[in-house]
Order: structure tokens, then sequence, then C-alpha cells
């Protein structure tokens, strides 16, 4: 982050303290930090304190006749290459979310075409409240960035989603790297279940809600890539910027993921496949009667195995979710299928995994593994796109996408 120029704003909570560590991180990476606080931030931390570890006079003030003849809120606004609200309160992005500009972090916030990242903190109910939820899509929408909140012990002493991520975590959010990572690129993103027929009204599935490889799919097109989405059978909506394939049955999701893989340069398997199929489904409902009914099954086809051998195929990430022997089980399937890199994800425990908003991953390649940790899942997709990204860059034989405008970019 050598040159660059982030503006962190800091409002009032409790987690202000960690936004003093968050400065002197972002320093140490060679960035320049200019320091915005809010009325209620000055109640927990002083301007001072900002001050010496910044290097820099803390701004506060919106009407500031010794800051370029009272225009500070936009020198400050052209200054920053991007913009960092940590922490950022249930009230401050209330009034953002509508548009309000009442202080000068507000203002440079609606004034600036920089990058705005938001680092919510706040109670586990204000952060639930329908209110606030709305707020953050709106935002979202709009294109700024959440990162967080984490899921712990609060400063009132409840427990749940709304602590501020912490410093380090915040840094990697603004690695230049994950600015437009994938710019240019063909992504191919499998995501839910599949649904195997066994007569017209039951069939063989599993219990995924499809929330990672929507948020996975959503990630990438925020980092610059052309998204194709291929969806099993769930009820969520498009990310946006996502192109999207419904499909049902492993099958159908087959031969629709090759097809597209064929032409992409990262292929991420997020689908819970189903492994088996019935192999004569019935065309009629299957009546009960009989104490016992045997299936007859087949397997299907080992859609990302297939992927990873194509020859100048793309790179290719696989999902192991695993209720047992987490990282075994996933570096055996990363060296059965030949994948470059696969996402080991613990299901069926603490609340994370399938039909849940949060996850806990590590993913796995040949040559190591990268702890993502548990977290929300938007989060932590952002995270497994960057790494993706920095593997893609450095994988052989490919060429750089970074300045394709349409189409696939060219493999040798």
């Amino acid at each position: 982050m050598t040159g660059r120029n982030v503006l962190l704003g800091v409002t009032g909570g409790i987690a202000a303290y960690k936004s003093v560590e968050l400065v002197r991180r972002i320093r140490d990476t060679g960035a320049e930090v200019r320091v915005v606080m809010t009325a209620g931030a000055k109640a927990f931390v002083t301007p001072l304190t900002f001050q010496a570890v910044s290097g820099h006079p803390v701004h506060t003030e919106l009407l500031d006749e010794s800051a370029e003849a009272g225009m500070g809120h936009i020198e400050l606004a052209r200054w920053a290459d991007q913009v960092v609200v940590a922490p950022a309160t249930a009230h401050f992005i209330a009034q953002l979310a509508h548009g309000l500009a009442p202080d000068l972090l507000s203002t440079l916030c609606l004034a600036t075409s920089a990058p705005v990242l938001l680092a919510p903190a706040m109670n586990q109910q204000m952060w639930a409240s329908a209110a606030t939820q709305t707020n953050c899509e709106i935002l979202r929408e709009r294109g700024i960035t959440l990162a967080g909140p984490a899921t712990g012990i609060q400063a009132c002493g409840e427990t749940g989603p709304g602590r501020m991520l912490e410093p380090a975590q915040l840094l990697h959010e603004l690695d230049r790297s994950e600015a437009g990572c994938l710019q240019g690129c063909a992504v191919v993103v499998t995501a839910g279940p599949t649904y195997e027929d066994i007569d017209p009204v039951r069939y063989i599935g599993n219990r995924s809600s499809g929330k990672m490889g929507f948020a996975i799919a959503e990630a990438a097109a925020i980092a610059g890539a052309r998204v194709s989405l291929v969806a099993g059978p769930v009820s969520l909506a498009t990310p946006a910027g996502v192109h999207r394939t419904d499909v049902r049955g492993a099958v159908e999701m087959r031969d629709v993921a090759v097809a597209l893989a064929e032409a992409a340069d990262l292929f991420i398997s997020v689908a819970a496949v189903a492994d088996y199929t019935p192999v004569n489904p019935a065309l009629q409902k299957i009546k009960k009667g009989l104490a016992r009914h045997k299936l007859d099954l087949e397997s299907t086809p080992d859609i990302v195995a297939e992927v990873a051998a194509l020859a100048n195929g793309p790179l290719t990430v696989g999902f192991a979710a695993e209720t047992e022997n987490l990282r075994q089980n996933a570096r055996e399937k990363l060296s059965r299928k030949r994948l470059d890199m696969i996402a080991a994800n613990r299901v069926g425990q603490d609340g994370s995994g399938f039909e849940s908003d949060t996850n806990e991953i590590v993913i796995l390649t040949p040559e190591g593994e990268t702890d993502l940790g548990k977290g929300n899942k938007r989060d932590l997709a952002k995270l497994l796109v960057a790494e993706a990204a920095k593997r893609l860059k450095g994988k052989e034989n490919i060429e750089s996408c970074t300045d394709q405008d349409t189409g696939p970019s060219t493999r040798n």
C-alpha cells in the first residue's frame, strides 16, 4: 500500500480504541493516513491520540475556516484513495444510507469518488434490527463495502454479531490486491444443492442454502470479474452484475458448468452436488404400501474433477464440506481431483456451514494452507476470492486478464 492515501473516519462507539491500532498497521504498509472524527468519537478517544499515531492533525469540524477557506471536506475527499469508517455506528450507517451530511465525515463520504469501506460496530440487537439491515443493503447496492461485523462478547455484556473486525482483518480488506483483483476475468461459480428426482414429487437433496456460493459470485463481480453463476434450487436473489443460470439436477449442472468453464479463467465449485441419482425415476408418484422400498442409484458426474482435467482449463477451486477430519479429508480431495485450491469448511457444528449466514474456512493448496477463520459468509467470500486471484496471477501459462474489456481472457 506504499503511496496510498487512506482516510480513516472514526464514529462514536467503544470500538474506536481499535482504530488507533488500525492507523499504525496501515502506516506500516507504507500508506499515508489522515483521521476524521465525529463528535461522538471524541468521547471515547482523544484527537491527540490519533494525531500522534498518524503524524497529521485530526479533522473534526465541517465548517473550518483554516482548511482551504472552509472547503476542507472537498480537499479531503479528493485526497483519499480509500475511505474507511471504523467503527461505523448504526446512526452513521443510517444517515449515510439516506444521504444526510450533518458533519464532516458524512459530508466527505458523499463528496469522494474513492471506494468507501464501513466496519460496523454496535449492539447485536441494533445490528439485527430491520432498519439497520435495510440501511446496509442500500449501501451495498450503491457500491459501499461493509466489512463485518464479527460475532462475540460485546462491551454491553451481550453476545452476538456486532463487534468491529480486528485491525489485522480490516487491513486485509484494504490490501491493494483485493481492489479489482479479477478485473476482466471470466469466472464461473456453482452454488446450492442439486435435486435428484425419485418421482414427480420426491427427490434426493441436501441442506445447502446456496448462500456461500452466491456470496462468492457477488465478491468476484465486485472484484471486476464477468461472473457466470450456475445455481441449484435455491431462493436467493441474483447478485448485482452476475449472469445466473438455474438448474435442478447434477447432470444438468454438469452440462452448463463445464461448457462455461471451457472459456473461463477461474472456476469455483461451491455447489453441494448429489453423489448419486436414481437410475429410473418413476413417472408417477410412488404410492405408500410396501414396508420397504429400494432405490437403484448411480453415480453422478464429478463436475469439479472434470473441469480440473480440461486441457488449458481454468484455475479450479473446490469446496470440501466435512463433519470430521477436516484438513485430512480436504487434502485428499485436493490431490485426488487435482485441484489448484480447495476451501475446507466444517458443517453441522457451531451454527456454521449449511443453512447459516456464517462459515469457517481453511484454504488448502498443494504447497500449504491459509486459515480464513470464522465469520460472515460475505466477508469470507471476499477473502477467498482474493486468495484465488493471487493464485490465478501466479499460474503458469495464463496471460494477465487485467486489461481485457470483453470476452474471455486469452490463455496460452
